[in-house]
């Protein structure tokens, strides 16, 4: 039975997501169908089509009591919005429907785990929000809450660690049988770990293990876990909280982290043996995966950066995107992320050139636009080293972005600084990328509010979101030194 909450998130943005128009909103990146949207929850395969649910505010454009709202598609590009799944209508969840997942059970339903918050006034007059995991069932359009809910509350939660900061469960099935589940928690030190629950039949939990901890090194909590078999290895994702810069590999405040190692599963123990950032660009965080049909990982996550979820235009009757989803694969102990296949689809008029020497500032015939999947290599001229190539797009006469590559450094980075945005904060981000003698391909993704870069066929990625006027399409190439480049552009039509 749909709550009086529920149903009237759903008329609220049956009526007025129909003011949004089309040309507003990015082509093939998902936005909120009103509102405001951060993470991607319950990103699963049920009944042969792809569904995704996302923390949503359906009111305002600002982060707010968190509703679950819901997508569905067939090919996790083009998106149809689905009424609203859940609202904070229960005493468990009366402050918000915090973020989750989701699972096709052995009968046919579709059942959701969700972190339920409920906050209240202390003693001493602060506020504590209390962080128990519940579930919904439901059909893949309509969802009721479980009479057993919180299915996991302050008594699943070991010794010394957090009842406050105690969220994001990530179901998944086992390869032995039953359910798990990883939830991200907060020691009593003040730093992040994942704990592991196991269920014979997804609706009763118990604790096993803690999986892995931070020990103060990489953030304070652990949110957003997500854990997998891939290539051979186990892949631990987690978003920190309040991180501090290490080199390039991580940046102060909300990153993202991947741990790689193998899994022990009898002895429920895992085992890292390599750390890495997921996304190396401004505007990434929360991402969680699926497995298709076809046997491939796949991750999205919200292209934003809590630090800068203030920078949208006045007017916007949404905010919030999710990047192109991305799949996975473990190369040499390392993550690899590229563009699903599925936008090969996508590809419409192509323009390509080969061996262009580039030098000062140039433009190539048929090159431009902010909806558009180019790849671009580079080689050094004669094998003469050179010293620095850029990359301006969503260029006009006031504006542009860039990607600047330094070859003596292997240092690339990402920035939107004249852009246009007014605000004061991070534009910029760097990473290391694998030295390969000056060459270097890059594949730049952009949808009008948007960029992805994916470098050397996934080895890094960098992401970031801009406010750039539609009329500042240009991209432009240039280069200090000998440098012969290869273009491959494609329009992406919908």
């Amino acid at each position: 039975m749909t709550s009086e909450a529920l149903q009237k998130a759903r008329d609220y943005e049956e009526r007025y997501s129909a003011f949004i128009k089309s040309e507003d909103r990015p082509v093939f990146h998902l936005s909120p169908r009103i509102g405001w949207m951060n993470d991607p929850n319950g990103f699963s395969l049920y009944q042969g089509k792809y569904h995704l649910f996302y923390q949503y505010h359906p009111y305002s454009t600002q982060w707010g009591p968190m509703h679950w709202g819901h997508v569905i598609s067939e090919d996790m590009l083009r998106w149809t919005y689905l009424p609203a799944a859940i609202a904070p209508d229960q005493e468990y969840d009366k402050s918000g429907c915090f973020s989750g997942s989701a699972l096709e059970l052995d009968d046919g339903r579709q059942l959701l785990m969700y972190t339920g918050v409920r906050e209240n006034r202390a003693e001493d007059g602060t506020r504590k929000a209390y962080q128990t995991q519940c579930m919904a069932i439901g059909d893949g359009l309509d969802y009721e809450k479980c009479g057993c809910n919180p299915v996991l509350d302050q008594k699943d939660v070991p010794h010394s660690f957090s009842h406050h900061d105690f969220r994001d469960p990530k179901m998944y099935r086992r390869p032995e049988g039953g359910f798990a589940c990883v939830v991200g928690d907060r020691t009593d030190d003040g730093s992040g770990a994942i704990l592991l629950y196991t269920s014979d039949d997804g609706m009763n939990w118990r604790f096993v293990t803690i999986l892995d901890r931070s020990y103060n090194e990489y953030g304070k909590m652990w949110e957003c876990p997500d854990f997998f078999a891939l290539d051979g290895s186990h892949v631990l994702l987690t978003s920190p909280q309040d991180m501090s810069q290490v080199g390039l590999e991580f940046h102060n405040g909300n990153g993202t982290v991947c741990l790689i190692g193998s899994f022990d599963a009898k002895a429920h123990r895992f085992e890292r043996r390599r750390l890495q950032a997921i996304d190396y660009g401004i505007d990434f965080y929360a991402p969680q995966t699926l497995l298709t049909q076809d046997g491939r990982r796949v991750m999205i996550a919200w292209m934003q950066n809590w630090d800068t979820a203030v920078a949208y235009p006045a007017d916007t009757k949404w905010f919030g995107q999710m990047t192109l989803p991305r799949e996975l694969h473990v190369r040499d102990g390392r993550l690899l992320q590229n563009p699903i296949r599925e936008l090969d689809a996508l590809h419409g008029r192509r323009v390509a050139y080969e061996n262009v020497p580039v030098g000062e500032e140039a433009y190539l015939r048929g090159v431009y636009g902010r909806v558009l999947d180019m790849t671009v290599t580079l080689r050094p001229q004669q094998n003469k080293p050179y010293e620095l190539f850029r990359l301006k797009f969503a260029k006009g006469s006031q504006h542009y972005s860039d990607i600047v590559y330094d070859p003596k450094t292997s240092i690339l980075r990402i920035s939107r600084t004249h852009s246009g945005c007014t605000r004061d904060f991070v534009h910029e981000r760097e990473c290391f990328v694998r030295d390969r003698g000056g060459e270097l391909k890059l594949r730049l993704i952009l949808d009008r509010f948007s960029a992805e870069v994916f470098v050397n066929d996934g080895e890094q990625a960098l992401s970031m979101t801009l406010y750039t006027p539609m009329t500042a399409n240009g991209i432009s190439f240039e280069a200090r030194g000998g440098v012969l480049m290869g273009v491959e552009k494609y329009d992406i039509i919908v």
